[in-house]
């Protein structure tokens, strides 16, 4: 069950990081890395559904930049299917209004290079299992 999230659908996001930001944070606060690229996005997550991957559901918010702690009600446009270290870790793509082509280009470009980054973080680590972006999809996988 995914308590009706999906294509259409309002969510209330909890901004995590701003987009143009180059700090990444965990929910706690405390630093989880600095990317050589900031992230043209702004991002954050669902807090009252549960990703597979054990945190609230990832989101992505297209628009204006929007401050680290900002909550924002907005409407779930896609979903892309990303698997990070073997965890199914799907993020919600939310907009007011449809995407345009040229964002949707973007967030290809976006995915690519953010498996790349997050491969190469792992492997600093020591962090196994596959990462990948697997498209997009009307509907995330989250727990019950």
């Amino acid at each position: 069950m995914t308590k009706e999230i999906r294509v259409d659908r309002d969510v209330l996001v909890l901004i995590e990081v701003a987009a143009w930001s180059f700090t990444k944070r965990k929910a706690d606060g405390s630093l989880d890395y600095i990317s050589p690229l900031p992230t043209p996005f702004n991002y954050g997550s669902v807090p009252t559904i549960m990703g597979l991957d054990g945190d609230p559901l990832d989101a992505l918010v297209l628009g204006r930049r929007l401050p680290r702690g900002a909550r924002t009600e907005t409407t779930v446009q896609t979903v892309a299917r990303i698997v990070d270290a073997g965890l199914i870790d799907d993020k919600l793509i939310c907009k007011r209004g449809p995407l345009s082509k040229m964002e949707r280009a973007a967030l290809r470009v976006f995915f690519a290079l953010y498996v790349i980054a997050k491969r190469t973080l792992y492997t600093f680590r020591g962090v196994s299992g596959s990462t990948r972006f697997e498209g997009w999809s009307d509907e995330p996988r989250t727990s019950t």
